[in-house]
């Protein structure tokens, strides 16, 4: 449960909070009204510091009753990205006590506040949060209450906390350890959210993906022990405008694959250890699911969820097996260990037969994407320009930035089989980021499309605005691009 939210349009009087984070616009002199200003006056003159340096890294000190304050000064003019950066490494140095409630002042113009806090309660939501650990003893407290002084919009913050709960509720999922996150546990957790929500619900299960030919699929899931994976389809409808119907519909894809083995393509150990965020995808396209729910978007949402896992046993698929997909595309098995895009290839179908004006699917999906960008990008490609050019804005806009890159038909060569439509990948491994993405043009028929390869979903000490490893990158973006999408002509 996110922290509570209470508003003032003035700031605090009295005694200070015992945690405070004061935000103020960079500037060479003090405002007036700063909270604590004899004590940071002190401080920076303790180490011989200028004001403006502020604006570099955050000063903290504690207070004559006990309490600890935070100063950090906002370069207004940087980008999205930045911004939330400082404000979370501002705002850890007070959530690492656990704290109970959190104050935050914000200073200047009224479009400087307003976007001060905008980053700070945002990021106090998805930070002061309790996720899955299991320990006899968790040391962190969730964060119960907010205090904002400075800025008391109210509406400002509804879209934001839509935002942070769709951001928890993906980083959660992908934190729990595989024994708890099977596909069948995992369906379950779905039909709870579906129920709580409102969501229609379709799970497309084994024995229904056998009957219709989702090869694929089938081949991948096949070899666990337990028959438990699934196409999992939820839909959200918008309640409608004044003709009673929202103008598009936008289909989110994601890989949800519990665990990854490899197959008989055995990863070694330091590669498969951390594979059961390998459903990262899943829980992005979930994430932004609620977060649209939860702002009311004018817009139709349909969420394919490819849940399964990717084991070893005398059942799993091999090296040279030849599977027919759900459109009739037969695939040459090159390597086991590249299942993400075996299991997209047939939920990518479903989804296309359905029309929808714009698809996006939201994968971990290869090592090579990794090794191109790091940990703090995510790529993405596309099958249209002006949506490509859309995406890279939106990327700018939620600080979850995106790297475009190419996917020309000419690199398709390289997947060129004799025995079967398609190879599945190559054995070398060059531009793996790119021939997947080829692989899964073959499932989307004409459909608008974008494919996020999601590098960053972990990243080492945070990312943006979310301090933990596991960032939940995706569902800021999501919920801005279908933003965007709603007013579209």
């Amino acid at each position: 449960m996110l922290a509570q939210l209470r508003l003032f349009q003035t700031l605090p009087k009295g005694l200070p909070p015992p945690y405070l984070l004061v935000l103020l616009p960079k500037a060479k002199t003090l405002p007036r009204d700063l909270p604590q200003a004899a004590l940071l006056k002190t401080v920076l003159a303790r180490r011989d510091m200028k004001i403006d340096e502020l604006a570099k890294s955050a000063l903290s000190a504690n207070t004559s009753h006990g309490g600890l304050v935070v100063w950090a000064m906002l370069d207004h003019s940087k980008d999205s990205f930045a911004m939330q950066t400082q404000v979370r490494k501002a705002m850890q140095m007070l959530l690492s006590e656990s704290p109970k409630s959190l104050a935050v002042v914000v200073l200047g113009d009224a479009v400087q506040r307003k976007r001060a806090a905008g980053l700070a309660v945002y990021g106090a939501w998805v930070n002061g949060v309790s996720l899955p650990v299991h320990k006899k003893k968790n040391e962190h407290k969730p964060l119960q209450k907010i205090e904002l002084f400075g800025y008391a919009d109210q509406a400002t913050f509804a879209p934001l906390k839509a935002q942070a709960e769709g951001n928890v509720l993906c980083r959660e999922l992908t934190m729990l350890p595989p024994n708890e996150l099977t596909p069948g546990n995992y369906r379950n957790r779905i039909k709870k959210l579906a129920q709580q929500h409102g969501w229609q619900r379709t799970e497309y299960d084994m024995k229904k993906l056998r009957k219709m030919g989702a090869g694929a699929f089938v081949a991948v899931a096949q070899g666990s022990a337990d028959d438990d994976a699934a196409i999992v389809h939820l839909r959200y409808s918008h309640a409608g405008d004044k003709n009673g119907v929202a103008k598009h519909t936008v289909a989110l894809v994601g890989k949800g694959i519990c665990f990854d083995t490899g197959g008989h393509n055995l990863k070694p150990a330091r590669y498969m250890h951390g594979m059961h965020e390998d459903m990262n995808g899943s829980a992005v396209a979930l994430g932004i699911l609620l977060a649209a729910t939860q702002s009311k978007l004018a817009v139709n949402i349909d969420c394919w969820l490819a849940l399964a896992q990717n084991h070893i046993s005398p059942q799993a698929y091999k090296q040279n097996d030849i599977v027919t997909a759900l459109n009739g595309t037969t695939i040459e098995i090159m390597h086991t260990d590249a299942e993400g895009r075996m299991v997209l290839a047939d939920t990518l179908t479903l989804a296309a037969r359905a029309k929808p004006d714009w698809m996006v699917d939201f994968a971990t999906l290869t090592g090579s994407m990794a090794v191109a960008l790091g940990a703090r990008y995510c790529g993405v490609m596309g099958n249209r320009d002006e949506l490509l050019q859309r995406a890279l804005s939106v990327g700018k806009q939620s600080g979850e930035r995106l790297c475009a890159f190419p996917m020309d038909e000419d690199y398709e060569a390289a997947l060129d089989s004799k025995v079967a439509d398609i190879k599945q990948c190559t054995l070398d491994g060059e531009a793996d980021h790119i021939l997947a993405a080829r692989f899964l043009h073959r499932f989307i028929s004409d459909t608008p499309w974008l494919h996020v390869d999601l590098s960053a979903s972990r990243c080492e000490g945070g990312l943006g605005s979310v301090a933990s490893d596991v960032t939940g990158f995706g569902v800021a973006w999501g919920l801005q691009f279908l933003t965007d999408c709603q007013s579209d002509k």
